[in-house]
Parts: C-alpha cells; sequence; structure tokens
C-alpha cells in the first residue's frame, strides 16, 4: 500500500511546491511509483511539471473532488517514467463550497484516492498555502507530512498554526497521521540568521528535522518555468543532489532503501 505524504504549509513562498515536485521526481528516478496530486488552486505544481490545466479542465482534481470523474481518468503521465500527476485548476476554490453539504467533507480526498493508492510506493500532496477545507482533506487523507520551513525567524513563528491544524486532524477525522518531518528550504550558509533558525529548530524539534537541507539555488528557482523537475532541468546542480538525497532519507525513514 502506498504511503500518502502531504507537503504542508500555510505560509507562502517557503519551497512547498518545489519540493513536492521535486520529491516525487526524485523518488520516481530512484524507482518507485509515485503520483504527486495538485491541490492547490494556483496550480503551480500542474504548471511546474508542463501541463496546463487549460488543456483539459476536465481531468483535474477539482473534477475527481465533486464525484464527476474518477480518479483513473485524472491520471497524467510525466516525462518520467514512474511520475504520475492529477492536475489542479483555479475551479478547486469552488470545491470547498460544493463540499459543505457533504456530511464526510473532509474525507472526499481520502475516499477519492483508496482505489489506485495500491498503485503506488508515493501519493504526494502538494497542499495549498491556507488551512482551508482542502488543505483539511489533504491531511485527512495523508499518512504524513512534510514541512517545508524557509530559514527566517517569521517562518518559524507559522509553525504554530499548521501544528495546531495537525493536532485537530489528529483528534478527529485521522487519528493516525504523523509529522513526516521538517525540512529546511532556501537555505544560504553565508547568511547568519539562517544557521541560527536551523539550529533552533533543530533544537526544538530534535529528528524530527531531515539531515537533507535544500539550499537556495538558482537553477531551482529556474526550472518550473521551464516545466521540468531540477534533475531533468540541470542534473548536476546542488537542488538536483538535494532533493535526491532527501529522496533517500525519506525512503531510508521508510525502511524502502
Amino acid at each position: 500500500m502506498g504511503k500518502v505524504i502531504a507537503i504542508a504549509n500555510q505560509k507562502g513562498g517557503v519551497g512547498k511546491t518545489t519540493t513536492a515536485i521535486n520529491l516525487a521526481a526524485s523518488l520516481a528516478v530512484l524507482e518507485k511509483k509515485v503520483l504527486i496530486i495538485d491541490a492547490d488552486p494556483q496550480a503551480n505544481t500542474t504548471s511546474g511539471l508542463n501541463f496546463s490545466p487549460e488543456d483539459d479542465q476536465k481531468r483535474t482534481l477539482y473534477e475527481v473532488m465533486i464525484g464527476r470523474l474518477d480518479i483513473r481518468d485524472a491520471l497524467i503521465q510525466t516525462e518520467i517514467a514512474n511520475l504520475h500527476m492529477i492536475p489542479s485548476h483555479i475551479n478547486l476554490v469552488g470545491a470547498e463550497i460544493e463540499m459543505l453539504e457533504d456530511e464526510n467533507r473532509e474525507s472526499v480526498m481520502k475516499n477519492a484516492i483508496a482505489p489506485v493508492k495500491d498503485d503506488y510506493d508515493f501519493i504526494i500532496i502538494d497542499c495549498s498555502p491556507s488551512l482551508g477545507l482542502i488543505t483539511v482533506n489533504s491531511l485527512t487523507a495523508a499518512d504524513s507530512v512534510m514541512i517545508p520551513v524557509q530559514p527566517e525567524f517569521f517562518a518559524l513563528e507559522g509553525l504554530g498554526k499548521l501544528l495546531q491544524t495537525i493536532r485537530l486532524v489528529q483528534s478527529g477525522v485521522n487519528p493516525g497521521l504523523g509529522i513526516e518531518g521538517f525540512v529546511v528550504t532556501m537555505f544560504d550558509g553565508r547568511t547568519k540568521v539562517h544557521t541560527q533558525v536551523v539550529n533552533e529548530l533543530k533544537e526544538h524539534f530534535k529528528d524530527m528535522v531531515f539531515k537533507t537541507i535544500i539550499q537556495r539555488n538558482i537553477r531551482l528557482s529556474e526550472a518550473p518555468s521551464h516545466g521540468k523537475p531540477i534533475i531533468l532541468y540541470d542534473v548536476i546542480c546542488n537542488g538536483t543532489t538535494n532533493y535526491l538525497n532527501l529522496a533517500k532519507e525519506v525512503l531510508e525513514k521508510n525502511n524502502m532503501l
């Protein structure tokens, strides 16, 4: 049975989508079967994997969430053989309103994913940078949460709300939800405050912080505009090495290396 990992942080600009795309691609390159679900109406993961939701608006997560489309019919093959995607669309904003009347509104995504869960080693969900109903759905569907953290003090302050939401989900609809770990992104070793924040994060969360740190890398920021994960855009840059190392850490943590 595949493991579902939600990549979540309600603060924007912390490398959440970059982490979702490149972790999924790295796991696929390491010969794991991976599905990435774009659960953000901004659809940045979708465009970052070279697909425009405008190309086929009837094959997106929105259609799956409102029960109009079976999840198998929404699967898109990416450029990487072992990596499938379910794209997003701005319409997904409307799904929150349409689900409000549903008794099991927090579990819509979990139920939608169930038919394909056994087909993949990992299902990666790129959450919206908010704590709305779609994100709650993602956390309800997930086995664990990976939290990207930019090494800035304001980013640390925002973690409290996310952890509170995770605790609410754990105490209610998904008691088995764990924390996969915190991953430091956009790290610049020349900046003293970055080192201080990383040390503080490790002091507070200890082994829950991944050893792999994602360094600030210009190639990482260029890759999405070309519709490619970093491993297809520049195989020898630091970004590729960082995300492959993160993927190996995830595999080791899950006894899958």
